[in-house]
């Protein structure tokens, strides 16, 4: 295959020769393309560009010219491998990917890179292609493949010039997926790095700062901005914003005591926020906003007005003049206000409430009814039970109201309402008209509307008499020209209090002032969620960072923020749920170059074959999909415009969230159509993304190049003076692994009848069945997930009233216990907070208290709970139709209102002083399940790991939960209910894990970090077991290897669970699979494999070939990182010192990125000093000091011990064969 494929060098040659010819062509006037060849020096300058130039080509002194140069290559490339048919290596197509990305023609980026990715199998190795990959999903939105290829450069490549950069982006995808401790994670990581960054440190701050606002952590986020505003050389438009966030902060949290003072608080702040930025039409939306509140009625029209002036209309802004206009009693303005709040939006949830109530004031139910739904099929809404009462008791009381002329509610047609025209808008009608060949989009939007409201007026003879609907307060002068089109632009959705108090929408879209800056948008209520990217269309203001709040219900404060430009330049809007982004139907036709049709069919080539009519088949995972509009037209309407670089397949959601952007960024021409979803576009084509988690999995111990049977001393010889080849030197997999995968589905698919199996179950009726050989093996077989020890408690004649909660309140009343507030839900189902819907984010917020006051709330709980029974039996006899009122009840208990509970978990039993008789009654449980045994891994760490190879106890009420995991490090566990009450256990595979985690991202979940209870029903239709079973008083589970579960608890109960790890390749196998894949994640793994490794290699003789392989293999590979890495320190002047190890000293974590760090750590110079040490790995050591100056090089292993422990770890004889 590659002697047919055109080599870089060939291209060379045939570039030189193509200029040659081209030369004597333009001599004789033949071509004028000969210009078009590139010399030798361009050549070499182009060797040295790619997608890490990405964002920094602009600011370099040569910029215009290296641009130039580009589209020269680019156009030389292509005509190449148009001669060439497409016959030319993969790396022209990586190049060429990276000349489009830097000339940022995204398309063809993508194009180019998606052949590279089909021709290239090891594409993975390639951290200048995964990484111009991320860029171009960052700027397609797609975030789920974003974030994918990102963490793949980072794990082949830690030290990757551009980590800082990526780790900002990293940041902002998960701030706007509600993954908040990754976002924040990110964050911290890009602002420790010293690299350059096309985002300043004071940015980064204040995204960490709004990170807690968005958070409701209110007042660490007042102390982060206030902490920003002492920086010296703050950009005013940072100041600016962090201002305006404090100021909306205190107006509506309770930050600076009575309403008074925090509201002269937040106009103060907002106040100086436009000294900073007088162009911020959010900071006057606030202002008026406060002016409102404190019944400053003139001063919030006047704020409301500039509002419009600087950043043009939004429903945000019209809503509120609306509520203005009501409280003033001026129902015929409020009614104008909401309902251009509704043309701009017609999701907003608020203006449509507003709207219902101003309806109901003016006696028209039916139409207060409209208005209501309209409000109730908002995904913003925050009220549905409250309105749906509102509607049931209109409609069963509007047939008395004596309503009178109602009011359509058409978009259009609710203007034409019988109060007419007033002269002013007669006029401008008339001018209307006379330009009705040159109107711009808002101006026939303004147009229709005045039409029909004419034509309504003219059939009622009200030609006369008519006041200003958009009258000031007290029938003032107009403040808002209704004819301006500058209210036609942000689209907004917001929410509303109980009282009908409109509040800061949650979907509020920021108009930046800037040019070509990125604005990062989120939404956190209900799990909606959405990144906003605009580019600011008026060219004479000063550069943005663009951060608007958004809040919901109650005043709450829930932000967006923006970020000045990104290097990705994206201007575009979108708010469309991550989980359509990642997942769904869709379809993927070819990717159109319309340009050149020819290179587009070369460049799709193979991979797109099957393609027809724009559909092809599905690898692994559904492909997202680009929507490219192919015409220049703009949306009818400003509330239907969304961004049209969003992959958008077909969601399982019927509408998307609305939102807005600029029309005349070069970048943005993909939108909706009249609110219709992108793929309801008539003009648009869509373009396939690469998938690039398609690849099989890698064995864990694939070929190697240097043998692990090999001795130390020849190993490192071998190793010596080898560079990484662009690896990571932290990987305990081979170098030649990919970047690990979730595993597919099991092929094929289990029957529907086989998704329910029986749990395997053991019972015990002697002490000499629980230590039988063969339970053991059983427990530990990988087919069996889930076994149930039945009857153990009484077979061993285990005291469990030692655990009992009396005892434990004699034993150590005062002992922590972390506190879970749950809401009590049936344990098959998980609903959410309104009862409305099953979800699978399951929210639990924690607290602290101690044993005695946890055992207090678990006695009279079921005190509470007898009570309800004898109030219950009571009703039954009082009624007659026993059979429907026990079907309400249950109605209820299904969707709510649900009680809150508390689950007392994760108390710790480690101490053996404390817990002394409680520890040794559980040393006469069988070995292989014993806190502390030789076969043990987990006891070879040689500390503690709390809660792992130590004993954690559980206090439950009925409903507690314990959600959906795996255990850490894919370790074994043990749980012995003690009783009294009962719990229930659902257990899925290890082999399904990976669909598991799918599930989890389409329901924008991490699948380690979050909380999350599956829907069964979506697990049986994905084909996916799950076994179900009751956990009785002395029963034992035992959790095979990665086995996935949760847990409910159905009566009053206590139980003590720890983890195991049997000395079995396949434990050891899931164990390093999964330190890779939180690597991967950036999740610190609890069990730091590399230490227990050797620990293993010093303490335990492995006669099972598969597991010795596997050790020997992982030493091996640590032995040559310890080498490589202590050479080049010396290579670079920096010392070594020998430091050591003390007796029981845990394993060593990277205090910023929290990986394993062993043998060499490094410490920074006043830790050292103060013997606190604190310690980095080596790549963030470099990121903080690029010399290594300000750290030290702690040993704690000489070289000499690890290669003996090394030699000497070699396969011990089975006990079968010595047997014989």
């Amino acid at each position: 295959m590659k002697a047919c494929r055109l080599s870089l060098a060939t291209a060379a040659a045939a570039f030189s020769d193509e200029e040659k010819k081209m030369a004597a062509e333009k001599a004789s006037g033949e071509s004028e393309e000969g210009s078009l060849a590139l010399t030798v020096e361009e050549r070499e300058t182009l060797g040295g560009l790619d997608s890490r130039l990405f964002g920094f080509l602009n600011i370099r002194e040569d910029g215009a010219r290296m641009k130039t140069l580009l589209g020269k290559a680019v156009h030389c490339y292509e005509s190449l491998i148009l001669k060439a048919e497409g016959k030319v290596e993969s790396d022209f197509f990586c190049q060429l990917g990276h000349f489009n990305l830097l000339l940022e023609d995204y398309s063809k980026a993508l194009s180019a890179y998606q052949k590279y990715y089909s021709l290239q199998a090891d594409y993975w190795k390639n951290a200048a292609f995964l990484y111009g990959l991320g860029l171009v999903y960052f700027y397609y939105n797609a975030f789920h493949w974003a974030i994918k290829a990102f963490q793949d450069v980072l794990y082949v490549d830690p030290s990757f010039c551009r980590a800082k950069e990526i780790h900002l982006r990293l940041g902002l995808m998960f701030k706007v997926n509600t993954d908040y401790e990754s976002s924040l994670k990110h964050f911290q990581l890009a602002l420790i790095d010293c690299n350059p960054c096309t985002l300043s440190s004071a940015e980064i701050q204040f995204h960490i700062a709004h990170l807690y606002e968005t958070q409701r952590k209110y007042h660490s986020a007042k102390e982060a901005y206030e902490q920003l505003l002492k920086t010296e050389n703050l950009p005013a438009q940072v100041k600016a914003t962090v201002l305006q966030q404090l100021g909306w902060m205190h107006h509506t949290m309770d930050l600076a005591g009575d309403k008074t003072t925090k509201e002269s608080y937040a106009i103060q702040y907002l106040q100086k926020s436009l000294e900073a930025d007088p162009n911020s039409g959010q900071s006057w939306y606030f202002l008026g906003r406060c002016y409102s509140s404190i019944g400053k009625v003139q001063d919030a029209f006047i704020s409301y007005r500039q509002s419009i002036d600087k950043s043009e209309a939004s429903a945000d802004t019209w809503c509120s003049i609306g509520v203005l206009y009501q409280q003033q009693n001026q129902p015929m303005d409020a009614l104008q206000a909401y309902i251009c709040a509704v043309q701009l939006d017609h999701g907003h949830a608020a203006a449509w409430m507003d709207l219902g109530t101003l309806y109901e004031s003016c006696n028209q139910p039916q139409d207060a009814i409209k208005c209501y739904l309209n409000a109730t099929r908002s995904k913003t809404c925050s009220s549905a039970s409250t309105l749906a009462a509102r509607i049931k008791f209109l409609q069963n009381g509007s047939d008395n109201w004596n309503s009178g002329q109602t009011i359509s509610l058409h978009p259009v047609q609710q203007q034409a309402h019988s109060w007419g025209l007033t002269p002013q808008k007669l006029q401008h009608l008339e001018q209307l008209r006379a330009n009705k060949d040159n109107l711009n989009p808002a101006q026939r939007l303004m147009l229709e509307q005045l039409e029909n409201q004419f034509v309504l007026m003219e059939q009622r003879g009200l030609h006369k008499g008519q006041s200003s609907h958009l009258a000031g307060p007290n029938d003032e002068q107009p403040l808002f020209p209704t004819g301006s089109t500058q209210y036609h632009q942000a689209a907004c959705t917001s929410s509303q209090n109980q009282n009908g108090h409109h509040t800061l929408p949650r979907n509020s879209v920021p108009q930046g002032d800037a040019l070509n800056h990125l604005s990062s948008y989120i939404a956190t209520s209900g799990g909606q969620k959405g990144i906003t990217f605009t580019k600011e269309s008026k060219p004479s203001r000063n550069r943005s960072l663009g951060s608007e709040s958004s809040r919901h219900a109650g005043d709450t404060s829930n932000s967006c923020a923006g970020i000045k430009e990104l290097p990705n330049h994206v201007h575009q809007v979108t708010t469309v749920a991550i989980s359509s982004l990642n997942h769904g139907e869709s379809v993927s036709p070819n990717l159109i170059i319309a340009d050149n049709p020819q290179l587009s069919a070369l460049l799709i080539g193979k991979a797109n074959d099957n393609v027809d009519t724009g559909t092809c088949g599905k690898v692994n995972n559904t492909h997202p999909v680009i929507h490219t509009k192919t015409d220049n037209s703009v949306a009818s309407s400003p509330s239907s415009v969304i961004s049209t670089a969003t992959p958008s397949p077909k969601s399982t959601e019927p509408t998307s969230t609305h939102s807005v952007t600029s029309l005349n960024s070069p970048h943005s021409g993909l939108h909706t159509i009249n609110g219709e979803g992108l793929e309801n576009s008539q003009s648009s084509t869509k373009v396939d993304l690469p998938v690039v988690n398609h690849k099989s999995s890698p064995q864990i111990i694939p070929s190697m190049s240097v043998s692990i049977y090999s001795s130390s001393t020849e190993v490192l010889k071998a190793c010596r003076n080898l560079g990484k080849n662009g690896l990571s030197n932290s990987h305990i997999l081979l170098d030649k692994c990919p970047p690990p995968r979730p595993p597919a589905s099991p092929y094929p698919p289990l029957p529907k009848e086989k998704l329910n199996p029986p749990t395997p179950s053991i019972y015990l009726e002697n002490k000499r069945d629980a230590f039988f050989p063969p339970l053991h093996q059983f427990c530990t077989n990988p087919k069996n997930p889930v076994t149930v020890i039945r009857g153990l408690a009484g077979a061993l004649k285990l005291d469990l009233g030692l655990f009992s909660t009396k005892t434990l309140v004699e034993a150590n009343n005062e002992h922590v216990v972390e506190v879970r507030t749950q809401l009590l839900q049936p344990a098959d189902e998980n609903w959410d907070p309104t009862g409305t819907k099953k979800i699978w984010r399951y929210e639990s917020n924690r607290s602290h208290t101690t044993i005695a006051k946890y055992a207090q709330y678990q006695a009279s709980s079921f005190q509470e709970s007898l009570r309800e029974e004898n109030e219950r039996k009571t009703q039954i006899k009082d009624y007659s139709d026993n059979e429907s009122t026990s079907s309400d009840n249950s109605g209820r208990r299904r969707k709510g209102p649900f009680k809150t509970i508390k689950f007392g978990t994760n108390i710790d039993l480690s101490d053996n002083k404390k817990w002394k008789l409680q520890l040794h009654e559980l040393t006469k449980l069988p070995a292989f399940v014993r806190v502390v045994s030789a076969g043990n891994l987990l006891s070879h760490v040689g500390h503690t790991i709390v809660g792992m190879n130590t004993v954690q106890l559980y206090m439950k009420v009925p409903g507690s939960r314990t959600p959906g995991h795996q255990e850490n490090n894919n370790f074994c566990s043990v749980n012995i209910n003690i009783g009294p009450g009962d719990c229930e256990w659902f257990v899925v595979p290890e082999d399904y894990w990976g669909v598991l985690n799918e599930f989890c991202e389409k329901n924008n979940l991490n699948f380690l970090m979050s909380s999350w209870w599956p829907n069964l029903e979506d697990l049986y239709e994905a084909n996916v077991p799950v076994y179900r079973f009751i956990q009785r008083p002395g029963d034992l589970v035992w959790i095979n290897a990665g086995t996935v579960h949760w847990v409910q608890a159905i009566g009053w109960c206590n139980n003590i669970a720890w983890n195991v790890g049997p000395l079995t390749a396949c434990q050891y196998k899931l164990a390093v699979e999964r330190y890779e894949w939180n690597k991967l994640k950036n999740v610190k793994s609890i069990v730091p494999m590399v230490h227990l490794s050797w620990n293993m290699a010093r303490n335990i003789k492995v006669s099972d070939p598969k597991l010795f392989e596997m050790m020997k293999y992982c030493l091996l590979k640590i032995l040559k990182q310890c080498q490589t890495l202590r050479e080049a320190l010396v290579a670079a002047g920096k010392e070594v010192l020998w430091h050591g190890r003390t007796k029981n000293e845990p394993a060593h974590y990277c205090s910023v990125c929290e990986v394993e760090v062993f043998n060499l750590l490094f410490v920074t110079n006043e830790s050292n000093s103060q013997k606190t040490y604190i310690v980095h790995c080596q790549d963030c050591a470099r990121k903080t000091s690029g010399n290594l100056e300000n750290f030290v090089v702690l040993e704690q292993y000489k070289m000499e011990d690890l290669m003996q422990v090394y030699d000497q770890f070699t396969l011990a004889p089975s006990l079968t064969s010595s047997s014989s």
